[in-house]
């Protein structure tokens, strides 16, 4: 008779099955059967774990097709911000502002690399997403999209996938979170889109004080909304 192991011991013993096995993302994972017979635990307890690690992305149901290895994308991370923000939401907006916070830290972080790595480059591709983000401005359109592209744009060189991941995190935290929140837009939101124009140039000159200076114009607009949110 199997026995029924804590959900906990099981989830930690098929991770390290995965380890074991020198699995990939996108790799089929064993069987149903197969982990049951390999730990030696209840078909229940594997199901109840494989259900918890898909939550955290690592492992991945295919309906029809089986289990993968998963992406580990930090998905869980934005789920669990998005739900720490609306759950400590009050008048300060604590959460949204320290999100921002580590944006812009991130973003200076990773200035020296993206200096480096777009030296002499062609800038072309995020240029357009600034153009992009101008025009829905002066149509009176949202440009998170083009947002969100730019950004994905200017970090393709970065050797850092995890700097990468954590930066769309953030994205997505702060961009999901303010109309959950409330927070009205921005009223000088075009210096954003100027901001974003002024961060490509000065990567095209290496100019690692005007990237700085363009990183805080970015944030500029949106720090004064959440200020003016929580008065």
């Amino acid at each position: 008779m199997r026995r029924q192991d804590a959900g906990g011991d099981v989830v930690n013993r098929i991770k390290e099955l995965i380890l074991r096995s020198g699995l990939h993302p996108g790799d089929p994972m064993p069987t149903e059967a197969h982990l049951v017979e390999e730990l030696g635990v209840a078909r229940s307890s594997v199901r109840e774990a494989m259900r918890t690690l898909s939550s955290l992305d690592i492992v991945e149901v295919r309906h029809g097709h089986g289990t993968f290895v998963g992406r580990m994308s930090l998905a869980p991370l934005v789920d669990g911000l998005l739900f720490r923000a609306r759950l400590n939401d009050g008048n300060d907006l604590r959460t949204l502002r320290e999100v921002v916070q580590a944006r812009i830290a991130l973003d200076l972080s990773i200035g020296p690399g993206l200096l480096a790595a777009w030296a002499h480059e062609d800038l072309a591709p995020a240029r357009a997403e600034v153009e992009r983000m101008r025009e829905a401005f002066a149509a009176g359109r949202d440009f998170a999209e083009a947002d969100q592209a730019f950004h994905a744009a200017i970090l393709a060189k970065l050797d850092n996938e995890l700097m990468i991941q954590l930066s769309d995190a953030f994205w997505q935290v702060h961009t999901s979170a303010l109309p959950l929140l409330d927070v009205p837009p921005a009223g000088d939101i075009r210096l954003t889109v100027e901001a974003h124009d002024a961060i490509v140039d000065a990567l095209e000159v290496g100019d690692a004080e005007a990237y700085a200076r363009a990183v805080h114009a970015h944030y500029a607009p949106l720090e004064r909304a959440l200020t003016a949110a929580s008065d």
